[in-house]
């Protein structure tokens, strides 16, 4: 681990794992277009997915040296959001973020085998076992349908991407549907990349044409914060009300997961039984934890009989 990121040097070759700055000396592995995993600059060979490439370039990076294959390096369907890849390579596999968990177009791969496995952990604690897709639609609809036989203008929130093309696919039967402009952008080049998600009109064009003045009406939009302008607008003069969907929501520790109205416990990461299985299913001699609960998911999997460390600055050396 260094202050770019993650750094393996294996037989005189460097790979750069989710970088912040792409380096010139080693090959970059991007493995998804959120923004905290986006590098800020190109310099060197990024590999990367088709779909991360495009829908990076949608949120303001431009791959340069852009490769979506290079041998020795394997890219595996992580099933986190469209795009999104974890890397085997030399016996090691880096999940990036990762989710077991089938949802609609999104699927992960078999779980390879390897011998040292760097995996996130962001819901690395017991306490994180989120429920079934159908029990979440099941609730969902019902307290949708509950709130539109009151007239009640209902607002389904996520991140933009990832999040929302997953509420878009299971909730896209409901009418009108309308899209934070944001949202739209994002759905549109889904499905340009082949994933079918049902269109709709963008709020700004539904409010300029009065749409929203007849109520009720459901809206998918980014997570924000009540404070926002647009969430204080579409509560004062339409009475919306907001719908959340975070993996926090399953935890009455963290309150920022629960910021809506109403909190649904919904992650496009696994949560603590999965991250679990999918350590056993690698088979892997030694575990590397990062991002999210580091500490407690690795001892937890050392009671388990496994060698697993948290991932810190210098901790790579038996890489070499």
């Amino acid at each position: 681990m260094t202050k770019n990121g993650i750094l393996c040097e294996i037989n005189d070759k460097k790979i750069f794992l989710d970088p912040k700055k792409t380096d010139t000396s080693g090959i970059n592995f991007v493995s998804h277009a959120h923004m905290d995993h986006l590098p800020t600059k190109n310099g060197g060979t990024i590999l990367a997915s088709m779909e991360t490439n495009k829908i990076a370039n949608l949120r303001g990076f431009k791959m340069q040296n852009h490769l979506e294959k290079i041998d020795d390096y394997a890219l595996i369907n992580n099933g986190h959001i469209l795009g999104s890849k974890g890397l085997l390579f030399n016996d090691v596999f880096y999940t990036g973020d990762i989710c077991t968990r089938d949802r609609g177009f999104l699927t992960c791969d078999e779980i390879p085998k390897c011998k040292k496995l760097i995996t996130e952990c962001t819901f690395g604690l017991p306490e994180f076992v989120f429920p079934k897709l159908n029990e979440i639609k099941k609730q969902v609809n019902e307290l949708i349908s509950e709130l539109y036989s009151k007239g009640i203008p209902v607002i389904l929130m996520g991140y933009q991407l990832g999040k929302a093309q997953t509420i878009t696919q299971l909730f896209g039967h409901w009418s009108p549907l309308y899209f934070h402009d944001s949202v739209k952008q994002m759905n549109d080049l889904h499905n340009q990349l082949g994933v079918p998600l049902i269109e709709g009109m963008g709020y700004s064009e539904a409010q300029n044409q009065g749409l929203l003045d007849k109520k009720p009406w459901i809206m998918v939009a980014p997570m924000m914060s009540e404070k926002n302008n647009f969430l204080k607008e579409m509560k004062s003069k339409y009475g919306a009300v907001t719908i959340g969907f975070s993996g926090w929501a399953q935890s009455t520790r963290f309150p920022f997961g629960r910021r809506t109205d109403y909190s649904i416990a919904m992650s496009d990461h696994c949560d603590f039984n999965e991250l679990v299985d999918m350590v056993i299913q690698s088979g892997a001699e030694q575990v590397y934890t990062v991002h999210g609960f580091v500490e407690e998911f690795a001892s937890h999997l050392r009671k388990m009989g496994i060698s697993a460390q948290p991932l810190r600055e210098n901790s790579l050396d038996d890489f070499i």
